[in-house]
């Protein structure tokens, strides 16, 4: 992971990696459209809206929390490991860092080859 970390620039792979997982293109793809922080909870209600098609009320309790557990786990963990977001946890905000930026040409590629991800990306 030294080596990606050293490049000028994300390495395809690194990024089709990062999109493998449907919540994180998700999260991705608002960032792209939005490019702007966002608290986790405001990530949950993108992901039941995006990635459900459902109202954050016709959603269960359980399913709130494993959505959120899933990102705060797995999903920024992964984002921060190739630093394209911050993640604060004290005020559970998530930010796209400068690095976001080299993400972009792939990522534009990935999202509009995905039919599940239409624009426009907003809560």
């Amino acid at each position: 992971m030294n080596s990606i970390m050293s490049e000028r620039s994300i390495e395809f792979d690194t990024v089709l990696d990062l999109c493998r997982d449907r919540h994180r293109r998700t999260v991705l793809a608002f960032f792209a459209n939005q490019q702007r922080s966002l608290t986790l909870n405001d990530l949950v209600k993108t992901i039941i809206k995006h990635n459900h098609h459902l109202s954050v009320s016709a959603v269960s309790g359980d399913e709130l929390s494993q959505i959120r557990l899933s990102l705060v786990h797995q999903h920024i963990p992964a984002l921060e490991a190739v630093s394209v977001v911050e993640y604060d946890p004290d005020r559970e905000l998530v930010e796209p860092t400068e690095r976001f930026d080299e993400l972009q040409p792939a990522l534009s590629a990935i999202i509009e080859a995905d039919p599940e991800l239409e624009p426009p990306f907003e809560l």
